[in-house]
């Protein structure tokens, strides 16, 4: 199975919520999170950038929006069959309008959970 690098915001009750689950799923510890907001991280693009969408490499590749989750659930066996089938050609622009949806109102559910 694949190494996984996930960019989070630590900044965002939200992010780090789904976050602290992921981490409890990746058993095997196949998945390196690293906080975007810490000024010391370096990140492969600009901050900001990773900040805007969620951002995970996976094999050298970066990916961003639903590739990235599909990446990250790939590298977890219990989510393993919804990261392939968001990362099957026919249903990728199916995940990324979704995560588009979610972009949207994900400010509203930031403060919410604030």
């Amino acid at each position: 199975m694949s190494r996984v690098t996930v960019w989070f915001d630590s900044g965002c009750p939200l992010c780090t919520r789904e976050i602290a689950l992921m981490r409890r799923l990746d058993r095997r510890g196949a998945i390196t999170f690293v906080d975007a907001c810490n000024p010391e991280t370096a990140c492969p693009l600009d901050r900001a950038a990773i900040l805007s969408r969620f951002h995970a490499e996976e094999d050298g590749r970066l990916m961003s929006g639903a590739a990235a989750f599909a990446a990250m659930w790939r590298a977890i066996p219990v989510l393993r069959p919804l990261g392939l089938l968001a990362g099957w050609p026919p249903l990728t622009p199916v995940f990324e309008v979704g995560y588009r949806g979610f972009l949207r109102i994900r400010p509203r559910l930031q403060r919410l959970l604030r």
